[in-house]
């Protein structure tokens, strides 16, 4: 178990630090990965839902919601217009996206598009 990093986070810097949702620990995602991985949510027939918050509050369970779920979208370009919209409207804000799962009543996953800024 040698070869397993240690994960250095810091209460003096919370925005560099603190990581959150299902690739915060990878660099930010291209387009090109954002794509395939909104196209996984499509396939699987889960419903996009974007949401965003404050750096600070990212440990919340309770980010803001923009918008309604996009039930039923299967379009990649329109999921992608909506994130850079609410990315536009709160360039501060974290966005992420989240896949739910009609079946299991959950969100199947969750992952940061934008990363805000700390103040």
């Amino acid at each position: 178990m040698s070869d397993v990093q240690d994960y250095n986070s810091s209460l003096s810097d919370p925005a560099q630090s603190r990581k959150f949702e299902t690739f915060s620990y990878l660099p930010p995602l291209s387009k090109e990965s954002a794509r395939a991985q909104i196209q996984y949510i499509v396939d699987k027939g889960w419903n996009p839902g974007i949401e965003h918050t404050e750096p600070d509050n990212t440990r919340s369970n309770y980010w803001y919601m923009w918008k309604l779920p996009m039930f039923g979208e299967t379009n990649v370009d329109t999921i992608l217009a909506e994130l850079e919209a609410c990315h536009k409207a709160r360039p501060d804000n974290h966005v992420r996206l989240l896949g739910f799962d009609n079946f299991a009543q959950s969100a199947g996953v969750a992952m940061v598009v934008y990363r805000g800024t700390s103040v």
